[in-house]
């Protein structure tokens, strides 16, 4: 039978925490519970985890964290969200980051607040996405309109849209000739991750070599190879 949503819910919202700090997992679990229409069916902390876990107890809603140990909360997101659409994403950070932020909601995500939110604020925020409705902090919400009218030449192109804000990052300095060395010192980010980031934009953008991915995007976007 089809999910027909949080409003045919019968018992509390089974809620599944992602973080990489379990002192944080077990504040967010007792501020929770305590509401008494909430429960925490699992936990995790790392991206790994976070699939593996949302697959075996098919959570209503999932509070993620932006950044994990081994990866991005919105690769978590983007992953559980194609896996099970029905699954609800509240996104958590300490971080006001508009990247993040467009790139969460492009990955699906349903909601976005700031980790300094107040418990009851929170509580509802988890209620309220977990109803099917939209959230996003007011700190950040204008970000993310500007990010957007900002972002339209990338989301005219079907393919280039399928991408995260951080690899659209990444396949603009790999159109600028960079190495994968070479973009993670620009990025911060260990080389065979830039790798595994460079195997998945070919992937999304659906050609086999990086000079294609750079020609893809100067041809789609208009974004140039030399451009910063």
């Amino acid at each position: 039978m089809a999910d027909t949503g949080a409003n045919e819910r019968k018992g509390p919202l089974r809620v599944m925490l992602v973080d990489d700090h379990e002192v944080v997992r077990s504040g967010l679990r007792a501020m929770l519970e305590a509401a008494g229409d909430i429960r925490v069916v699992a936990e995790a902390g790392t991206v790994a985890e976070a699939v593996t876990e949302a697959d075996r107890v098919r959570p209503d809603l999932v509070v993620m964290d932006v950044r994990l140990a081994d990866g991005s909360g919105i690769e978590a997101t983007r992953e559980i969200r194609a896996r099970r659409p029905a699954t609800q994403v509240l996104m958590l950070t300490s971080f006001a980051d508009d990247e993040a932020l467009f790139a969460s909601i492009m990955a699906g995500a349903s909601g976005y607040v700031l980790k300094q939110i107040r418990g009851g604020e929170l509580v509802r925020a988890v209620r309220a996405v977990g109803q099917g409705q939209s959230l996003l902090d007011p700190a950040v919400t204008a970000a993310v309109l500007e990010r957007l009218r900002r972002g339209k030449h990338l989301l005219k192109d079907e393919k280039l849209a399928r991408l995260s804000a951080q690899e659209e990052r990444i396949l603009t300095l790999v159109a600028q000739g960079l190495t994968n060395r070479e973009v993670g010192a620009r990025l911060r980010l260990a080389e065979k991750t830039v790798k595994n980031y460079v195997s998945t934009i070919l992937s999304k953008l659906e050609v086999a070599r990086r000079a294609e991915a750079a020609a893809y995007l100067a041809r789609h976007s208009g974004t140039p190879g030399s451009q910063a």
